[in-house]
């Protein structure tokens, strides 16, 4: 009995095996609650408008800008300058200071605000799980015969 009380101090003191480490930073925490995501329409007078969608989560930039190439819904006040030809498939890059986003598009598929329209969903994603505001986004269209377009800021979030 005293040598399993032994064994057990012994395993009490050395722990794990894993040794100390030091605090790591990373990124800011997520900010707020996130009920769904928003997503950026057009209204009548061609102005940016975000509209919520109730998702029950965050979620990711990719499935936002899926949600948003899937129109504005059933909201008679908001449309799209982004003709997306049915194809939701995006992919998204995130570094430091920059969101690539890869659409399935040509230039020809959107206006400059509709640009506009996946700047903002993206950043708003990002912004509201804790990245910068300050973060530009690059929207490159992968189907041929498109120019590249230059990094772009949101019109409407104020870089942080």
């Amino acid at each position: 009995m005293k040598r399993l009380a032994a064994v057990g101090l012994a395993l009490l003191l050395t722990g794990c095996g894993a040794g100390s480490s030091e605090v790591v930073d990373g990124m800011r925490a997520p900010t707020g609650l996130a009920p769904g995501v928003t997503l950026f329409f057009v209204d009548a007078d061609q102005r940016l408008r975000p509209q919520p969608r109730e998702t029950g989560r965050l979620g990711t930039v990719v499935e936002a800008l899926a949600l948003l190439l899937t129109g504005p819904g059933a909201d008679p006040d908001l449309h799209t300058e982004i003709s997306a030809r049915g194809e939701t498939r995006v992919v998204v890059e995130t570094s430091a200071d920059r969101i690539t986003v890869r659409l399935p598009l040509t230039g020809a598929d959107l206006t400059d605000l509709g640009v506009d329209q996946v700047v903002c969903t993206a950043l708003g994603v990002h912004v509201q799980g804790g990245g910068s505001a300050s973060t530009t986004v690059l929207v490159v269209f992968t189907l041929p015969g498109t120019e590249p377009n230059p990094p772009r800021r949101c019109p409407v979030i104020p870089p942080g």
